[in-house]
């Protein structure tokens, strides 16, 4: 079948919904596995989340609003410690991160993993313990590297030569010794999105296991005097269901593992394995929970260890996704409805809001699929299949693709999409000059503001031309 020519997104006419998703009994219920753990609705068909009603929440910090569930976010970070006990289990802050998000990670005995200066920044203003923080980053400043050695980080992830070389300058510069892993690409193909697919050997991360590059970085790392060889890292991509990726990445990894134990007599204390894990943004989607993940990935690696004949080393994890995912949603207001005609009869329905893809750009950058909720109030009328769009001057600024949200939905209404705590508010722009939604945590019927909205003056201040 040819492909539409506007795009994958026009192709499917009107109110034929995807093969997943099917009319609700209810269109006022939600679906549970999709919302985080106090989300729920009162008689009135309001959305409650962390004893607050968004409609007082938007009335309070207007719309659109990232509301996190404190109670939720720290839920599922503590089964991820419990779950993998015998793990160090680090944060990827590049999911979502701000201090007082930091404070909670650290509070809840996990690790924080960060990828950029800026990261590294919000960390430390937090007063993370710096030997818990973990520094990724495919192209690490030399800026960056000297303030991470400065501030005494646990671990450096290097990924090029050229880093190597930047880290055996600066820590000799500094009379101090790196510690060091090393970014593996084990050559694994992750049933994900290409783009967020990051163990297949044509990509930027990582030295190649298969070519040999990898066994080079660590025999580089493991010469130096100045850098100290942790161990090695792989990660296979992210939205992840089915942990045969992780068995083939582990049993590549620890064989160079096992390699570098035998021929340069180095046993390595660390292994990472990396995150990735998926959640529920829709139906369709059936994610492993944290006890499951642990128990499999524990054989793997145990069986993997005993098969090469080496010490199981203390392996690491990286959740970001399902921590953080799960425990926001974005509240919208709704200000436009229209019915357009398609072709042969058929018709869909737009329902705007104010946002879109300045505050979730990974429907129009992966094609994402989103759920959503009337918000603000019980309906009668019959389901009818929408399509939620966002306010920018794009064709492709979509928030929701397809769902079902009740037939007289219109201006005024409020309308809440789970799932939106991870790559939403640390990918949001400024696209249209439109400033970003707050993010407000909500517990035991309290707000707190951790990010608060932006404004025309936050813009403007950047703009050197103002006067005045």
């Amino acid at each position: 079948m040819r492909a539409h020519e506007a795009g994958a997104l026009h192709a499917q006419a009107g109110h034929r919904a995807p093969p997943w998703l099917s009319a609700p009994r209810d269109v006022n219920d939600l679906v549970p596995q999709l919302w985080s753990g106090t989300a729920k609705k009162t008689a009135e068909g309001s959305l409650v989340v962390g004893g607050v009603d968004v409609r007082d929440l938007v009335a309070e910090h207007g719309s659109p609003a990232y509301v996190l569930d404190e109670d939720d976010f720290r839920s599922r970070a503590r089964a991820f410690k419990n779950a993998f006990k015998d793990f160090d289990v680090y944060y990827a802050g590049k999911a979502f991160l701000s201090t007082t998000v930091v404070r909670w990670v650290m509070e809840e005995g996990l690790n924080l993993d960060v990828c950029s200066g800026g990261e590294l920044a919000v960390a430390l203003r937090a007063g993370a313990d710096p030997k818990r923080l973990g520094f990724h980053g495919n192209n690490k400043s030399e800026a960056e590297l000297a303030r991470a050695l400065d501030a005494g980080v646990g671990r450096i992830i290097a990924d090029s030569l050229y880093e190597i070389d930047r880290l055996i300058e600066l820590s000799r510069e500094r009379g101090i010794t790196a510690p060091v892993m090393v970014r593996v690409t084990a050559g694994v193909e992750a049933h994900t999105h290409e783009y967020i697919a990051t163990a297949h050997e044509d990509q930027k991360f990582g030295f190649s296991i298969t070519s040999g590059a990898a066994f080079e970085a660590v025999a580089r790392v493991n010469e130096a005097p100045e850098l100290e060889l942790l161990g090695l890292h792989s990660h296979i991509g992210s939205q992840i269901f089915d942990s045969s990726g992780f068995e083939v990445a582990a049993k590549r990894v620890i064989a160079l593992h096992a390699r570098v134990s035998e021929e340069l007599g180095v046993d390595m204390p660390d292994l990472d394995l990396g995150g990735g894990f998926g959640i529920a943004y829709t139906t369709q989607d059936d994610p492993s929970d944290p006890a499951q993940l642990a128990t499999e990935m524990g054989k793997i690696v145990e069986h993997e260890c005993r098969a090469f004949e080496v010490d199981v080393p203390k392996v690491s994890i990286e959740p970001g996704r399902a921590i953080v995912g799960p425990a926001m949603c974005t509240v919208y207001s709704v200000g436009t409805v229209k019915e357009v005609a398609l072709d042969n009869g058929a018709a869909r329905t737009y329902v705007s809001v104010d946002g879109g893809m300045s505050d979730n750009i990974r429907a129009a950058l992966y094609d994402a699929d989103y759920s959503c909720t009337l918000a603000n109030r019980y309906s009668d009328a019959p389901p009818t299949l929408a399509r939620v769009v966002g306010k920018h001057c794009e064709s492709g600024d979509i928030v929701v693709k397809d769902e079902f949200l009740p037939g007289d939905v219109g201006p005024g209404d409020l309308v809440a999409v789970p799932g939106t705590g991870a790559y939403c508010r640390s990918m949001a722009s400024n696209y249209n000059h439109v400033p970003r939604p707050p993010v407000i945590a909500v517990k035991d019927g309290q707000t707190r503001v951790v990010v608060r909205r932006e404004t025309e003056d936050d813009l403007l201040l950047l703009d050197m031309g103002v006067e005045g």
